[in-house]
Formats: structure tokens, sequence, C-alpha cells
């Protein structure tokens, strides 16, 4: 191939991937816009306090929107482990990698549940409406005590059955390594006596932070590990928890 060939098809590709980026956000806002309908419906089912009703339409809603979205950038999902997720509310915790990594979880989890969020998702029109909706909690890290108040939701929330998601490297790692983790999520899991079942992420970087802004096709592998039953631990065990989790999924992301 010559170098004028090679440029002409870089150039190319490098227009390929900014439409596909435009597209993609044009179709994430369209996409909210057009289900309002179903928003304000549960918004009113909720104060009606038929919440079973609107978490059915909440749930069939969203999972339509994030797979959507995933195949919109081109992502292809790879799932193993569901065997492993046992009944009732559980504590999802698993490493992250990119922007991508909610979809993925809200498109393809068996089950709903709430995220833990950053509190600076709560600033954005339209994601903290529905966010609020789908039980999630938004965390302030600066703030030790209101951080305090944000697991004492989502312990709360765990009690009365919904299953939550973490990353509790805080942040996303941009790449294939895991962070160190905070403990707040072992805490939530410990009060609340529900399994915690880690988590692999390997992949979902390749999507956007590998290549800065603009959105490429990628293969997301998740893998679901066997659960961790907090219930069943000692003192000991579930003051060491965080590095026990974090060391499972390590070793396993070595294997992906």
């Amino acid at each position: 191939m010559g170098y004028n060939t090679m440029c002409e098809a870089t150039k190319n590709n490098l227009w390929g991937y900014f439409m596909r980026t435009i597209l993609w956000f044009i179709y994430f806002w369209a996409y909210l816009v057009a289900v309002l309908p179903k928003f304000y419906r549960c918004k009113k089912l909720t104060a009606q306090g038929r919440i079973k009703e609107s978490d059915a339409i909440m749930e069939e809603a969203v999972r339509k929107w994030a797979r959507r979205l995933l195949k919109a950038a081109g992502v292809k999902v790879e799932i193993t482990g569901l065997q492993n997720i046992p009944q009732g509310a559980v504590v999802y915790v698993g490493n992250h990698q990119g922007n991508f990594d909610i979809p993925l979880m809200l498109g393809y989890l068996p089950k709903p549940c709430g995220v833990l969020a950053k509190k600076e998702l709560e600033k954005v029109p339209f994601i903290r409406s529905w966010m609020k909706l789908l039980h999630c909690v938004f965390v302030d890290r600066s703030n030790p005590r209101k951080a305090v108040e944000s697991l004492g939701k989502a312990t709360a929330l765990l009690e009365e059955g919904y299953s939550m998601l973490i990353f509790p490297e805080g942040t996303r790692s941009r790449g294939e390594q895991v962070g160190p983790f905070k403990t707040g999520a072992f805490r939530a899991a410990s009060k609340a006596k529900v399994p915690i079942v880690p988590l692999c992420i390997s992949g979902s970087y390749k999507v956007m932070e590998a290549h800065g802004f603009w959105i490429h096709p990628a293969t997301v592998r998740i893998k679901f590990l066997p659960p961790v039953h907090t219930a069943q631990l000692s003192r000991e065990e579930l003051k060491d928890l965080d590095s026990h989790i974090r060391q499972l999924i390590v070793e396993e992301k070595e294997k992906m």
C-alpha cells in the first residue's frame, strides 16, 4: 500500500469515527427525549406509591436504551458467569475502565440495580432524574459527612431488596490496570448482609478512553465471579474484604 493510499485510508477512518461519535451523542439525547412520556408516567406511579410498576417500566426502558447505545457505538459484548448471581439483592463490585461501563451494566445485568455514582452526575439534566428513578445514589467524596449519608441510603436500598452497582476505584482507570479500592461498597454490603458479586470488565476503555473523545468499535468482556456472602464472614475477614475482592478481580482479569 502506497503512502498516499495509507493517508487516504487513515482520513476515511478518522471521518468514520467522527461521524459515529456525533451520531451516538445525538441518539443518546434523542432517545431520552423520546421516552419522556414513560419518565413522567414513572414519576406519577412513584408519587402514588406504585413503585413496582414504575420499576418495571424503568427496567425495560433503560435496558433498551443502554443496549442500543452500545450497538450504535459498535460494541460487541461477551458475558460469562451469569450463573454466579444469586437471587435477591446483591452488591455488584467491579473494576472501572471507562465511560461505557455503566451502559454495559444497565444493558446486560439480569436484574435492575441502582448505581453508587459520583456527585457530578447529579448536575446533568435528564440524566439525574432518570438515575433517581433507577434508585441510584449520588456520592460527594469531598464531603465525608455527606458520603456517609449516601452509603446509608445505599444500605437502606439494599435492605429493601434493590441491588447496587459500585465501582470502588472511584474513577476510571482508562486501561487494564486496577486501582486501589475504597471501602464504602463493602461497608454497605456488610451492613445490609447481602452478597457481593465481583465482576471483571476488560476492554471497555477501548471504546472511548483509548482514543481520546472519539468512539471506536470494540469487544468488551464481562465476567461475574462467585458471590462472597458477607453475612458469613468474621470481623477480620470483613476488615480485609476490599483487598480480597480486588485480588479476586485482578487475578481473574489476568486470565481474560
